[in-house]
C-alpha cells in the first residue's frame, strides 16, 4: 500500500467518525429547539390565567360567569399541567376576599332589621344573595381542586412510563469504554517523534529557495539528526536527486510530500521479505528468549507479553534466567502474580543454565504453550557473558529441536544510534530472529526503526507505546507511517 493511500484511508475513516459525531448534536438541536417552543407556549398560557384572574377579582361574580371561568381554567390548565398550582393560590385569594365581603355585610344587615322590620324584610334578601355568592365561590374552588388533581394525575403517570428509558440510558452511559484502537495507540506513542520530525522538516524548508546540491546537504543532516540513519539519509538523498516530482515542486509542502513518499517507499522496499509474526511451534511449548544490554527493558517486555497471550487463552511460563542482576528474579516473579501466570525462579548467582533446563523441562511435561526466557544484560563484547547466552541455547535446543523459536533483541528507542549500534553487535554474535522497540512514547527517535529495518533488515516485531499492558502494540507498519507522518503530508 502507497504512502498516501495508507493517509486517504485514514482520512476518510476520520472523515466517518467526524460525520457520525455530528449527528446526534444536530438531533439535541432540534429537541432544545421543541422543548423552547413548548416553554413559550406555556408562559402566554400562564399570562393570559393571570389576566382572567385578575378580572374575575374586579367584577362581582355570578353562578354562570364562575361556571364559565372554571371552565376555561380548566381548559388551560389541560394545556400547561404545572399552572395547575399557581390557578389554585389565586382561587385561594379569591375565596378569602369573598369570605370577607360576607362577613362585612352581615353586621350592617343586623342593624338595619333592629331598627326597621320593613327594611329587615329587604336586608334578609340581600343577605340570602351573599350567602349565594360565597358558595359559589366554594364551588369554583372546588372545581379548580378537582381539575388540579385530574391533570396532575397523567402527569405523574406520564413521569413513571418514561422513568424506565431514562434509567436504561443512564446504563448505556455509565458502560466500560471501549478499549483504544490501534491506530490511537501509535499517534500517541509516535507524537514526540512526529513532533521532532515535523520541526526539523519545517525549519530545513523554511529556508529553501530553490533545488541545488546545498538542499541535499541540508537534507542529509536533517535526516541524520531524525536517527533515520546515514546509510538511510544517503540513499533518499540518491534517490531523490533524480525524482521528477521534486523538480517540479511548486510549494514547500509538495516538497515535504515527495521526501516523506520517498522516505516511506525506501522503508517498504527494506521490509518486502519480513515477517513481523512471532514464528509458533507446529506443537508443543513455543520458546522465546529475550535478549539485550541492561536497562533496555526486557523484564518489563516479558511481564506485557506474558499478559497479551494469557488473555488469548495460552497457557505461559515464565523462566527467570538473570540470575546476576540483583532484584531481577522478583520483578519477574510480581510480572507473574500480576499476570496469573507460573515462573521457574534459581537462587541468586546461580547458574542461569539450570534455570532454563529446569524451566523447559517443566513446559513439556505440563504442556505449557507459551516459555518466555528472561536472560542477564550483556554487552556484545563480555566474552564469558555471550558463551552463556550459547550454552542456553543448546540446552533448548537439545530439550525441543526447534527451540528457541524466536530470540528477540530488546531496545530502548530512546537511545538512537546507539541502539542501532547495539543490534549490529548483536546480530553478529547471536542469532537474533526480531527486534521489540520500546519507550517509543518517551522519545523524539522514532525515525530509529527506519534505520533498523533499511541496515539490519531485522524485523520489528513488537513496540512499547506507552506504560499500559496493552501498549506494547504487534509491529504494524502502516499505522507506525500514518503515526509518524500524519501532521505532515496533506492528501487530496
Amino acid at each position: 500500500m502507497g504512502l498516501f493511500d495508507i493517509f486517504r484511508r485514514h482520512k476518510k475513516h476520520e472523515d466517518t467518525q467526524e460525520e457520525e459525531s455530528q449527528a446526534p448534536k444536530a438531533e439535541e438541536q432540534v429537541e432544545n429547539t421543541d422543548k423552547d417552543k413548548a416553554a413559550l407556549q406555556s408562559s402566554l398560557t400562564e399570562s393570559a390565567v393571570n389576566e382572567e384572574i385578575k378580572e374575575a377579582k374586579s367584577n362581582p361574580i355570578s353562578e354562570e360567569s364562575t361556571a364559565e371561568l372554571s371552565t376555561e381554567l380548566s381548559s388551560k390548565a389541560a394545556v400547561s399541567p404545572h399552572l395547575t398550582e399557581h390557578i389554585a393560590e389565586e382561587s385561594k385569594s379569591t375565596e378569602d376576599t369573598t369570605s370577607e365581603s360576607t362577613e362585612d355585610t352581615t353586621p350592617v344587615a343586623e342593624e338595619a332589621a333592629g331598627s326597621n322590620s320593613a327594611e329587615s324584610a329587604g336586608s334578609s334578601t340581600s343577605d340570602q344573595e351573599q350567602v349565594e355568592t360565597a358558595e359559589t365561590a366554594e364551588a369554583t374552588t372546588e372545581s379548580f381542586k378537582v381539575a388540579n388533581k385530574a391533570e396532575n394525575e397523567p402527569a405523574e403517570i406520564t413521569s413513571e412510563a418514561h422513568s424506565e428509558p431514562i434509567k436504561v440510558a443512564t446504563s448505556d452511559e455509565t458502560t466500560e469504554p471501549e478499549e483504544e484502537s490501534t491506530a490511537k495507540k501509535y499517534d500517541y506513542g509516535l507524537e514526540k517523534s512526529r513532533t521532532g520530525f515535523g520541526a526539523r522538516l519545517n525549519r530545513f524548508l523554511a529556508n529553501f529557495r530553490h533545488v541545488d546540491e546545498d538542499f541535499f546537504d541540508d537534507l542529509e543532516d536533517m535526516l541524520i539528526e531524525s536517527d533515520v540513519g546515514y546509510d538511510m539519509a544517503m540513499k533518499l538523498s540518491d534517490e531523490l536527486r533524480e525524482e521528477v516530482k521534486l523538480q517540479n515542486a511548486k510549494s514547500k509542502q509538495d516538497i515535504s510530500n515527495v521526501i516523506i513518499e520517498k522516505m516511506v517507499e525506501l522503508y517498504d522496499e527494506a521490509g518486502k521479505d519480513e515477517n513481523s509474526d512471532l514464528t509458533l511451534a507446529q506443537e508443543g511449548p513455543t520458546v522465546i528468549m529475550f535478549v539485550g544490554v541492561n536497562g533496555a527493558g526486557k523484564t518489563t517486555t516479558i511481564g506485557k507479553m506474558a499478559a497479551l497471550f494469557k488473555e488469548q487463552g495460552k497457557k505461559v511460563l515464565l523462566a527467570a534466567a538473570d540470575t546476576f542482576r540483583a532484584g531481577a528474579t522478583e520483578q519477574l516473579d510480581v510480572w507473574a502474580k500480576r499476570d496469573g501466570v507460573d515462573i521457574v525462579t534459581g537462587p541468586e548467582k546461580g547458574d542461569p543454565a539450570a534455570v532454563v533446563f529446569d524451566a523447559v523441562q517443566k513446559a513439556k511435561k505440563e504442556n505449557y504453550d507459551i516459555l518466555f526466557v528472561d536472560t542477564a544484560g550483556r554487552l556484545q563484547n563480555k566474552v564469558n557473558l555471550m558463551k552463556e547466552l550459547a550454552k542456553m541455547k543448546r540446552i533448548l535446543t537439545r530439550e525441543i529441536p526447534d527451540a528457541p523459536h524466536e530470540v528477540l533483541l530488546v531496545l530502548d528507542a530512546t537511545t538512537g544510534q546507539n541502539a542501532l549500534n547495539q543490534a549490529k553487535l548483536f546480530k553478529e554474535s547471536t542469532d537474533v530472529t526480531g527486534i521489540v522497540l520500546t519507550k517509543l512514547d518517551g522519545t523524539a527517535r522514532g525515525g530509529i526503526v527506519l534505520a533498523i529495518r533499511n541496515e539490519l533488515h531485522l524485523p520489528v516485531k513488537y513496540v512499547g507505546l506507552g506504560e499500559k499492558v496493552d501498549d506494547l502494540q504487534k509491529f504494524d507498519a502502516s499505522e507506525f507511517v500514518y503515526g509518524l507522518f500524519k501532521d505532515l503530508v496533506e492528501v487530496d
